[in-house]
């Protein structure tokens, strides 16, 4: 059985369409669920933040602070106490701005 040019035309389109509300449809299930999930995850720091701590003054002979990235206290006072050894010069003359561990 042969179907005519205009009913082929006809069933490709309602095809197209049925397909491309589909297509729709999954993308706006898709944003939404992802909008429900970066609220409950951001709902518990939603809480009141502490305080911030009062700015303790510097160590005698210190040179400012150091900004960690991923590295934890004890492995970044590690790594500045090898520079110091390795440079030859005191701990206290020394100026480290950042550590970040390279991955």
């Amino acid at each position: 059985m042969k179907m005519p040019f205009t009913d082929a035309v006809i069933t490709a389109i309602l095809g197209y369409g049925v397909v491309f509300v589909g297509l729709v449809l999954l993308m706006c299930a898709i944003i939404l669920l992802g909008k429900v999930m970066t609220a409950r995850k951001a709902a518990p720091a939603a809480a009141p933040a502490p305080a911030p701590k009062a700015e303790l003054p510097a160590a005698p002979g210190s040179a400012g602070e150091v900004k960690l990235f991923d590295v934890p206290d004890k492995e970044a006072a590690m790594v500045m106490a090898i520079v110091a050894d390795k440079m030859g010069k005191p701990l206290n003359e020394l100026r480290f701005k950042s550590i970040k561990e390279v991955k």
